[in-house]
């Protein structure tokens, strides 16, 4: 075990808040832009903001499903940083990008000549359909640079660096915002593409995100191919947990969507403004999450669980109180949200399932705090059966909704998400405190 005092050992508030802020700005970067395209098309009416909501949902799952490559680099190279090994925390990184660059290709590839089926799956239908198909083609422009994105920012983070991904995230969404306008309503020199430059827009400001973020890489930790094949099945293992955990996910939240486009145009559109505000809260609370994995992943590759445990405390603490602040802000903010986000003719929908999204936010905070602590100390595989142990039953509880068609369908569809997160956050906090199994964060290990 090394000696070398870690700033949290001498402050472990600010080291948090230090590592969170910076954490909380890049992350708020992306779904901010989400917002952004979602009020330029809700401009358009409520054709192309629902196959927005499709085209989005099935591009966020896609890219979650391979976010292992984010994830399981930060987990590793901090595991590698808190045994000295900074050769290996390199190696890592480099790897991870180089796999990141090929399995974006290759998705694009595979995934291309079935967007109009995909599109359809989601219940989109007719112009819904059309224009879903044309958002997808674009975004998968980006798929390999935003792969290789994930995985810069995952080495970075891992090395506790969280400023430098702030500002790639920060430059690569301004630029978005740009493009976005432009490209959407045909501003300036840009054609008007509609939703399908919403897409491109996305595309473009991937691409200069990815050489931007190799480029700080290379600077600021060097260059070092010098992996072994150990790092690589290690990173594949990691890849394997993740992948069934995230794809229960966007099983998930792609049954949500399809579930409300099929109440109609106006609840596809509805929830399409929540969702989206949804994910902007989920990583907003995630600057938590993300830090104490870096933390948590730091202590335990020194071998010292009882400071990852006080790091787990403190993440928890954090994350709740701000759960509690971002429901006071969703309550007060009703109104201007529905108006910048949601077409007239879907109000009615918004309002009680918003109110239901606004409540769960404590709650929800937990799930996040707790992921990110499982995910620093490698406990992929809990992970995993956590996840689907949560989906399955919320998933039930969908089609039984479904199969009822209750008043207020989108209402209910955000009630069963609330049992969802709310599972995540039992079975996140159970693992810590007492510690059921064999809990990485038990001080027996040591």
């Amino acid at each position: 075990m090394t000696n070398k005092q870690h700033p949290f050992e001498i402050n472990p508030n600010r080291t948090l808040l230090t590592l969170a802020i910076p954490v909380l700005f890049s992350m708020v970067a992306e779904p901010l832009t989400g917002l952004v395209d979602t009020a330029f098309v809700a401009k358009l009416g409520p054709e192309p903001l629902a196959s927005l909501g499709i085209g989005t949902v099935v591009f966020s799952s896609v890219f979650w499903i391979f976010g292992f490559l984010g994830i399981g680099t930060q987990t590793e190279v901090s595991h590698a940083l808190g045994k000295d090994d900074l050769e290996r925390a390199s190696s890592l990184g480099w790897m991870a990008a180089g796999i990141s660059a090929v399995l974006g290709l290759v998705m694009a590839l595979l995934v291309s000549p079935f967007l109009g089926n995909i599109a359809a799956l989601m219940g989109g239908e007719g112009a819904v359909r059309n224009l879903a198909v044309d958002y997808m083609r674009y975004r998968l422009l980006g798929a390999p640079a935003l792969l290789v994105v994930l995985a810069c920012f995952g080495s970075l983070r891992g090395y506790q660096d969280m400023r430098s991904p702030l500002w790639i995230a920060v430059g690569m969404n301004a630029i978005n915002v740009v493009l976005d306008w432009g490209l959407v309503f045909g501003k300036g020199p840009f054609p008007v593409m509609g939703v399908g430059g919403a897409a491109l827009a996305s595309a473009i400001s991937q691409w200069i995100g990815a050489v931007w973020a190799v480029l700080v890489v290379r600077k600021h930790y060097g260059f070092n191919t010098g992996f072994s094949l150990a790092d690589a099945r290690r990173l594949f293992v990691i890849g394997g947990d993740m992948f069934v955990r995230t794809g229960c996910v966007c099983l998930f939240l792609l049954l949500c969507t399809r579930f409300a486009t099929k109440a109609g145009a106006e609840s596809g559109a509805a929830h399409q403004a929540i969702r989206q505000f949804f994910i902007f809260l989920a990583l907003f609370l995630d600057a938590f999450a993300i830090s104490g994995q870096s933390l948590v992943g730091y202590f335990v590759g020194r071998s010292d669980r009882r400071t990852a445990r006080k790091v787990a405390v403190l993440v928890c603490k954090w994350s709740f109180v701000t759960g509690v602040l971002l429901t006071i802000g969703m309550y007060l903010g009703q109104q201007p949200v529905a108006w910048l986000l949601v077409p007239e003719e879907a109000a009615m929908v918004f309002t009680p399932a918003w109110l239901a999204v606004t409540f769960l936010q404590p709650i929800n905070s937990l799930s996040f705090a707790t992921d990110g602590i499982h995910l620093g100390t490698g406990d992929f595989r809990y992970l995993r059966n956590a996840m689907m142990a949560s989906v399955l039953t919320s998933s039930v509880a969908l089609f039984v909704v479904d199969w009822i068609q209750p008043q207020q369908m989108l209402l209910w569809i955000w009630i069963v998400a609330g049992l969802w997160t709310s599972l995540r956050a039992l079975f996140g906090m159970i693992r810590i405190w007492p510690g059921i199994g064999d809990s990485p964060l038990n001080v027996d290990h040591d």
